[in-house]
């Protein structure tokens, strides 16, 4: 199965714009892991950068072969900052759920637009 979108898809810009929020909830999420949830500063440090390097990796690079698999990977990572903070589940859980949506509609633009 292929998981990405074609380069002209109009919803790389959505699937951009999700990448570009997650960076700032990632960011958000990093007082909580340190301050609710005495998460290890290093360890909370080091995800949230890691997190947000692979959303802005996916992002300006999307319209390449590289970028919907960092994208992909980003909507695990966000998830897995659940580990760290248990919020972050629910946020990564929806952000995933935005992510997989907007791209299925993609497919189906993709496949309307080949109908034609």
């Amino acid at each position: 199965m292929n998981l990405r979108l074609g380069p002209q898809n109009p919803m790389n810009k959505t699937m951009v714009m999700i990448l570009a929020f997650e960076v700032i909830v990632f960011g958000l999420g990093f007082p909580g892991m340190i301050m609710i949830t005495k998460s290890p500063l290093g360890i909370s440090l080091a995800a949230t950068i890691v997190a947000s390097l692979l959303a802005i990796g996916a992002a300006a690079t999307l319209r390449r072969p590289i970028g919907y698999p960092l994208g992909w990977l980003t909507q695990l990572a966000g998830i897995l900052l659940g580990l760290l903070t248990p919020w972050m589940y629910a946020m990564g859980g929806i952000f995933a759920a935005i992510w997989v949506v907007s791209f299925l509609m993609g497919r189906k633009i993709e496949t309307s637009q080949t109908a034609v």
